[in-house]
């Protein structure tokens, strides 16, 4: 086995290995020689040495250093200098090492109100059962909300920012949950505090109803935001449309083509799997789920077989993403949740139900739905309360559910992919990104 060097940087231990080292030793034109006086009891000898600090080493093992730090020591990290700014927010080595190694330590995104956010990264090895309040990374940005909005009796909305979507380290954030001619539509990096306000098409009356998913192509390295528009004309039947905007390439939206009507109004949890965005068809009343998708590379709509013999319609359902699976969390019962995972993409006889018996909750742990988030822990399933109060973590194996202890739940949960590539980069220099300066501090 490979002999191993552990250092510190800003208190984290980083185990590089000897390789690595000597294949940095033997680039001499990298290492800083100095000279040293050295006083002894006859005279002063010089000797020459040498001295090797961080900012000598070789851009490779610099990314192989810095992209084993959490989230809170990169961010210490990406204000040391500029080089090691432009590094962290915009080297094409070190995003996708990042984001590998990031894999092993998944972060949910914790809506804490409509301006705070709040990221916890979940570590191997941390006890979050035990420990009274667990204290994740809270992100504080200043978004340029519209003025309040005046509506009937003199009284006035609140701004508020709804999560649209999560994708590769970007979300995507609506500040209405309507339609009308003042709603805008954000992309944004919480990490390092940028947003884009995304130019939208001109206010139409005949609109009945829109709709937004966000997704990212894996393949093309593409970001697309999803447009689903539901048109009325005198004395003809409604027509749905999609159209898409792709991040740093489109100037304004293209039609897509018509869409499946009735496509689902809200797309709600969408979820991004095997190269494509899915989501449930939740105006459907009918005994039957109908689960739609968007191919992110050839922009088309297809539909994907629902698991056979389920009944239940799709509006009591939940599409998520479990394990790199299509997954449907089924909450209709509440003396359980059956989660039905596709195990083969796009083969109907591949769906398996695994069901999750509420009876075995603790005590001290309210009675509610509870909707799936992710896998963490060694195959633990991280779940949400419905009402947003509460993490819990089940263990399959076990049969088992304990508390997770967070510091200010939030109202909403999302799986989330932390990254520190700045949207200056996908978005080019002819986009306009704005930087809010978000105040990071643990709680």
């Amino acid at each position: 086995m490979e002999a191993k060097n552990v250092t510190k940087l800003f208190d984290v231990p980083i185990t590089v290995s000897n390789s690595i080292l000597s294949n940095f030793k033997n680039q001499k034109q990298k290492i800083v020689k100095k000279y040293v006086f050295v006083k002894s009891d006859c005279d002063c000898k010089r000797r020459r040495a040498y001295e090797i600090t961080i900012m000598d080493l070789p851009r490779s093992i610099m990314v192989e250093i810095l992209s084993r730090l959490p989230i809170k020591p990169i961010f210490r990290a990406k204000s040391v200098c500029k080089r090691w700014y432009n590094l962290i927010t915009s080297d094409p080595l070190f995003v996708p090492m990042y984001q590998t190694r990031s894999l092993n330590f998944p972060c949910i995104l914790l809506s804490v109100d409509c301006f705070n956010a709040a990221i916890l990264e979940l570590k191997a090895g941390y006890e979050y059962y035990s420990r009274p309040r667990n204290r994740p990374v809270m992100l504080i940005p200043k978004f340029n909300l519209p003025p309040l909005k005046p509506k009937i009796g003199g009284l006035f909305y609140e701004p508020k920012l709804e999560i649209i979507g999560s994708c590769n380290g970007f979300i995507c954030l609506m500040d209405s949950d309507k339609y009308d001619e003042n709603h805008s539509l954000y992309i944004s990096n919480p990490l390092l505090g940028e947003y884009l306000k995304l130019k939208l098409p001109a206010y139409e009356k005949r609109v009945r109803s829109v709709a937004y998913a966000f997704c990212f192509s894996e393949g093309c390295g593409q970001y697309k935001v999803l447009r689903s528009v539901v048109r009325k004309f005198r004395g003809r039947p409604e027509v749905s449309e999609l159209e898409v905007y792709t991040l740093g390439v489109d100037e304004k939206w293209r039609n897509a083509g018509k869409a499946p009507y009735p496509l689902c109004g809200s797309f709600r949890g969408s979820v991004n799997v095997n190269g494509a965005l899915h989501w449930l068809d939740d105006e459907n009343t009918k005994k039957s789920a109908s689960i739609y998708s968007f191919n992110i590379r050839t922009e088309e709509v297809k539909p994907v077989p629902a698991p056979p013999g389920l009944e239940t319609p799709s509006f009591c359902l939940r599409i998520v993403e479990l394990g790199n699976c299509l997954c449907l969390s089924d909450n209709n019962y509440f003396q359980h949740v059956d989660v039905w995972w596709m195990r083969e993409y796009g083969i109907a006889e591949s769906w398996t139900k695994d069901r999750i018996l509420m009876d075995s909750i603790p005590p001290d742990i309210p009675q509610t739905n509870f909707l799936p988030i992710i896998i963490w822990k060694d195959g633990e399933i991280l779940m949400q309360s419905e009402r947003a109060t509460q993490l819990i973590s089940y263990n399959p194996m076990e049969k088992k559910f304990r508390m997770v202890n967070v510091y200010d739940n939030g109202t909403a949960a999302t799986r989330y992919i932390p990254s520190f590539y700045s949207l200056k980069t996908v978005m080019g220099e002819n986009f306009h990104v704005s930087n809010v300066y978000p105040k990071t501090d643990i709680v």
